[in-house]
């Protein structure tokens, strides 16, 4: 029986594993399909505390991976298919494997949500972006455009403003589903229009962003329209599935008890996006996969 198993591998579930393994903890962190998590679908991070010079995403989640493996993790690289919580030891399924465990650090995050189109695929990370906060600095004095028409795009828009020159937000329906106070911010911005009943049907580039092909849903026409970059403000999908019926959810987020990484079972923790509908940055999730792991290890001493 093993003391801690972490679910994920992101800045939330390795800095968990860093943490707990100096603990002498010894967890056993699964990746997932994506090993490494979002971040390591980012060309250059900017914004992560210790690297003035910038540093890749995968190379990122590569030196934490090394660095909670020289405390004495041990990563395996699979994916979770099942978990039972409904006593201790807790179970997790690992393909045909069954792992018992005392504590589980739940370090799923969350996807955002897509267009699923093939030039989406291609040009992620060349121009295609769900994070403005990460990437608006490197879109400066371009075009630009944001996909979506709720809270997040509006302020998504607006932040883009402090670097590109013009930012065209694509909403697909008549009107905007964002507050009334984000909506007047951004139509107050001169750099920013809003088009309706519009979406993107191709993303135009080879090796980068180019410009957009979209279709107007009203006239059935389709037209070119010319940006540097394209950034996707539709709404993100917490990776919980593995946990409905067994941990508390709020709108698909796991929910964590106030000021704490508890859940609402006794010996599970959550860290990083799969709980913050909020911030979802690498280094906020960072910061709650160090909470998760002091609680476990708390836990276990009891």
């Amino acid at each position: 029986m093993r003391d801690l198993l972490i679910i994920g591998s992101g800045p939330a579930g390795y800095t968990a594993a860093v943490y707990a393994a100096r603990a002498g903890l010894k967890p056993l962190v699964v990746t997932g399909e994506r090993i490494g998590g979002w971040l390591t679908t980012t060309t250059e991070i900017e914004n992560f505390p210790g690297f003035p010079e910038g540093i890749q995403g995968a190379e990122l989640m590569e030196r934490m991976k090394v660095q909670a493996e020289r405390f004495g993790a041990e990563v395996l690289i699979d994916a979770v298919t099942g978990v039972d919580l409904s006593a201790q030891p807790f179970k997790v399924s690992i393909g045909s494997r069954i792992e018992e465990v005392k504590t589980i650090i739940v370090a799923t995050g969350s996807s955002a949500r897509r267009l699923n189109i093939e030039s989406e695929e291609r040009l992620w990370g060349k121009g295609v972006s769900v994070c403005a906060t990460c990437d608006g600095f490197f879109f400066r004095d371009k075009e630009i455009a944001v996909v979506g028409g709720g809270d997040s795009a509006m302020e998504e828009a607006t932040f883009l403003t402090r670097f590109a020159s013009k930012v065209t937000v694509l909403v697909r329906g008549a009107e905007l589903r964002a507050s009334k106070p984000m909506q007047d911010r951004a139509r107050s911005n001169p750099k920013i229009e809003l088009m309706f009943n519009v979406g993107v049907i191709d993303i135009l580039g080879e090796d980068r962003v180019t410009g957009l092909r979209i279709k107007n849903f009203e006239t059935e026409e389709e037209s070119e329209l010319s940006v540097g970059g394209l950034f996707l403000a539709i709404g993100h999908i917490p990776n919980s599935q593995l946990f409905e019926g067994q941990l508390e959810l709020l709108k698909g987020y796991i929910v964590r008890k106030p000021d704490s990484a508890a859940t609402s079972v006794e010996g599970v923790f959550v860290c990083g996006d799969v709980a913050d509908w909020r911030y979802r940055q690498a280094i906020t999730a960072a910061g709650t996969g160090c909470m998760a792991a002091l609680e476990a290890q708390r836990f276990l001493e009891k």
